[in-house]
């Protein structure tokens, strides 16, 4: 095994780019200093090198299994759970009074992308606990709160999120879960949920599953959705694991990569004696799981990209180790062999990796602060990065797991043959990256969310805002050297992006949605493609200014490469954007005029 993450650039990117230091001027953080977030950083790096990677292939080859009812998967899946959860990591981000680090979301997610490097698999397990207890945390009653939060936040109690149905997939406003009120207000739940992550395991004493259903009598749509808290088991007065709830497991998914998450297949009121307890006010479930869907999404952009940061440390060591043919201009045909990492294309196919990867990490970074900006700022700072967040988040879900995978697709390339085997760990981190396109809403729904919805939130304030953000870059690039090129580049992108968001605005208007938004996935990729050179523009401003002082090898050489990244990416990557918004402005029909019957 290889590097998880390259920790030179994980520290450029919290304290030289991001500031993480500024945090800790907050009441929340007040607590906290540089070398606590360095120890949970150091922390996590130990477990995840000795407890997550040592069976990441192992549990890729055996997955779990669904025998006599049960769930049964190898043993070092729930060690791995049981070191992560004892050091506290599952609740590093919650506040003290549940037993919590109350760390800035920013130290929590840098320090998840060891556990997501090293194995995204039996990583899900404990997000996926974290994710469901802040949803409670946010919207549940005291009662619940003190309930189930603490439980969850220790890992005596693991969480999921229950959203999807055989016959809804995506589209949430055809569920048909129902929940019918009882005399005492709470509710019995019946129905069947499918691609359940976490649904099912003997990892903790009681999963507490957040559900989708519709109360008997409610709207038809997404306005007749409720969300429940609906436990594997009830609690007795104690607030201890009693009888069983009704909710069975009847099977598992077997899948391409995640292969040791199970993926379950999950009956509800099977005996008509399933009890779930509203969370909030009736009808309000999707607007609930929706503001959670910021994290949900960031924390998918983010595994994407460290996965495929994975998979780019994997093939630049071997790269660097792999001798084969000879330069161009040598004709010797008994000279030494060079290492593949001289050869121009693995130059361009590495290079690439890191324009991806590295920007894929820096995004969820400066959303992570928009995260803990938007939860602890005052005022106009706290309004501005809900704003940006909201707006940012398809592009970061949507854009973070397709250069994530095309990364683990050029790791695989430059392994050649030996790629294509399990016996090296690429091929496993495509199979696995491959989910995250899907997961969350998949990236043609992020699309439409952000061209169809996101865009146009407060009379387009957000997309405002993020020029206005890009525009101040821009201009502190120009007074730099080599960043200015970058920044004339990227404000001529920009200007595009500006008028093709104007036209469609008025194609909105005189043509309707369906044309417009036949194109959004070409949107969400031009954005997608400013975005990402936008956060290039940051790390290489941050590198030039470094390098005016610089006098370590080590160091220049590391400030040479951001900006060598940084180059890559607007020169190879940025010019793709005239094609996408010259389809999306000219309401290409493409797509749209194609009948079902000419396939």
């Amino acid at each position: 095994m290889n590097s998880l993450i390259n920790n030179r650039d994980l520290r450029f990117q919290l304290y030289e780019v991001c500031d993480a230091e500024a945090l800790i001027g907050t009441e929340k953080f007040a607590d906290h200093s540089k070398q606590t977030f360095d120890a949970v950083l150091e922390t996590a790096e130990k477990i995840a090198g000795k407890y997550f990677a040592n069976h990441n292939s192992k549990a890729d080859q055996n997955e779990p299994q669904f025998i006599d009812g049960k769930v049964q998967m190898i043993a070092e899946v729930k060690q791995a759970f049981d070191v992560h959860r004892e050091a506290g990591l599952i609740a590093a981000g919650m506040d003290y009074d549940y037993g919590g680090m109350q760390l800035p979301f920013l130290i929590t997610l840098a320090s998840s992308g060891y556990f997501m490097s090293a194995n995204p698999s039996t990583t899900g397990y404990s997000f996926l606990t974290t994710g469901a207890a802040n949803l409670i945390n946010a919207f549940a009653s005291d009662e619940q709160k003190n309930l189930f939060i603490k439980k969850m936040a220790s890992g005596k109690f693991s969480g999921t999120m229950a959203l999807t149905e055989p016959n809804a997939g995506s589209s949430l406003s055809d569920i048909v879960t129902q929940a019918v009120k009882q005399d005492d207000g709470n509710y019995k739940i019946k129905g069947q949920k499918i691609f359940i992550s976490g649904g099912d395991h003997q990892l903790t004493d009681n999963i507490i599953h957040l559900v989708l259903a519709k109360i008997k009598g409610a709207a038809a749509g997404v306005k007749g959705i409720s969300l429940f808290i609906v436990p594997k088991y009830r609690l007795d007065a104690n607030g201890e694991v009693a009888e069983s709830n009704d909710v069975n497991l009847s099977g598992l998914f077997h899948k391409m990569g995640y292969r040791g998450t199970t993926s379950t297949i999950l009956n509800f009121g099977e005996t008509d004696d399933c009890i779930g307890y509203l969370v909030g006010e009736p009808h309000q479930g999707l607007k609930y799981m929706f503001h959670m869907m910021n994290e949900a999404r960031l924390s998918v952009g983010f595994g994407a990209a460290m996965i495929g940061y994975r998979g780019f440390m994997e093939s630049l060591a071997y790269a660097k180790e792999r001798p084969q043919g000879r330069k161009p201009t040598e004709k010797n045909p008994t000279s030494p062999q060079v290492n593949i990492i001289e050869h121009a294309d693995v130059k361009r196919m590495l290079l690439a990796q890191k324009s991806f990867v590295e920007g894929g990490m820096a995004l969820c970074f400066y959303s992570a602060i928009l995260v803990d900006d938007s939860e602890n700022a005052e005022g106009e700072d706290k309004q501005q990065a809900q704003l940006l967040l909201d707006l940012l988040m398809p592009i970061v879900k949507a854009c973070c797991s397709d250069y994530g995978l095309k990364a683990n697709e050029l790791a695989i390339q430059i392994l050649g043959g030996s790629g294509y085997t399990h016996e090296y760990p690429v091929e496993q981190c495509y199979r696995d990256n491959r989910l995250n396109p899907i997961h969350e809403g998949t990236n043609g729904i992020q699309a439409l969310d952000l061209l169809g919805r996101k865009v146009w939130l407060n009379q387009g304030e957000g997309l405002k805002l993020l020029f206005k953000k890009i525009s101040q870059d821009i201009h502190q690039a120009k007074d730099l050297t080599r960043t200015v090129v970058f920044a004339e580049a990227i404000q001529k992108a920009q200007i595009t992006c500006q008028e093709v968001t104007q036209l469609v605005a008025i194609a909105m208007q005189k043509e309707g949605a369906e044309k417009t938004l036949a194109n959004a996935s070409a949107y969400l990729t031009m954005m997608g493609q400013l975005v990402f050179s936008w956060i290039w523009l940051r790390q290489a401003t941050v590198a030039e200014q470094a390098l005016q002082n610089e006098k370590n090898e080590e160091e220049i050489s590391f400030y040479q490469g951001k900006l060598q990244a940084a180059q890559y990416f607007v020169r190879w990557e940025l010019p793709k954007l005239y094609h996408n918004a010259d389809l999306v402005k000219n309401l290409d029909d493409t797509c749209l005029a194609m009948e079902p019957d000419w396939f």
